[in-house]
């Protein structure tokens, strides 16, 4: 199913033994667009300190309870490698994140994510972990950095071939994958009262320095483009909608329930 990332904020998060505290804030992988992490504010304990926690650490999500329920103990998050939110998360972060708990890399799986992803990678997880203790590096250099606020990211301006469209005020997220469909774009600096989503895919470039997305569509499309609101579904007459829209033909995937566009283009730093 999927939903807005912006009303996932504040849920609970559980662990087996006791809850741990708050969401926050979500990091967002760049090149797939993909949730990786949620920030947990976890209040008195552990000292105050924010928390990641993986996706693939949930047991079960409780969305009538608003409440993320881990298939971890407190204790084994307490002993979690810190991280310092205030500067940006390297890839050595997080292959010692990964080591700890013993989870496989996952830029070095695909982009699938998710409760029950990597069926009997684990194995796989230790040989990699016991690779980089060792000296060794699979995947990208350590001081890679492809992690992104989402708050940080809410408010890019989106930038369309005949000017500004609008920014980027929430994200609509899958709930198995955690994979960002969409953008949902507030136009109403110029165009009044409508939010649009437009997928990632779509964008023909990023700047994080100027914190601005491109796009190859005109203030035209985005005008007459479908409507969507918080409280809207994003189900397939939606989406196929959306798609015919734009012009966009949808990749139908054999374990994806909605359309997927081939890219515009890849992102540019």
């Amino acid at each position: 199913m999927l939903r807005s990332l912006k009303k996932l904020e504040r849920y609970k998060v559980s662990a087996t033994d006791g809850d741990l505290g708050s969401v926050v804030n979500f990091l967002v992988e760049d090149e797939r667009w993909t949730v990786r992490y949620l920030v947990v504010d976890t209040g008195g304990i552990f000292g105050g300190r924010k928390v990641l926690i993986s996706p693939i650490s949930f047991r079960n999500v409780d969305y009538s309870a608003q409440r993320f329920n881990l298939a971890l103990t407190m204790d084994k998050i307490k002993n979690s490698p810190s991280v310092d939110l205030e500067r940006p998360v390297s890839r050595q972060h997080e292959r010692d994140y990964y080591g700890y708990y013993g989870y496989p890399y996952y830029w070095g799986y695909g982009g699938s994510w998710g409760m029950g992803y990597y069926p009997g990678a684990m194995a796989t997880a230790a040989v990699d972990y016991d690779r980089a203790r060792a000296g060794e590096r699979p995947g990208e250099p350590a001081s890679d950095v492809h992690l992104r606020s989402a708050k940080e990211v809410t408010g890019y301006h989106i930038e369309g071939t005949d000017g500004s469209i609008g920014h980027i005020e929430d994200f609509v997220v899958d709930d198995e994958s955690w994979a960002i469909r969409y953008m949902v774009v507030d136009t109403s600096n110029w165009w009044v009262g409508k939010s649009v989503l437009v997928a990632p895919e779509w964008a023909s470039r990023v700047s994080w320095l100027d914190r601005k997305v491109y796009v190859d569509m005109t203030r035209d499309a985005i005008k007459k483009s479908p409507e969507w609101g918080v409280n809207d579904p994003v189900d397939r007459a939606f989406e196929e909608r959306l798609y015919r829209h734009y012009g966009r033909m949808p990749l139908r995937r054999k374990s994806d329930s909605s359309p997927r566009s081939t890219p515009a283009g890849r992102m540019a730093p």
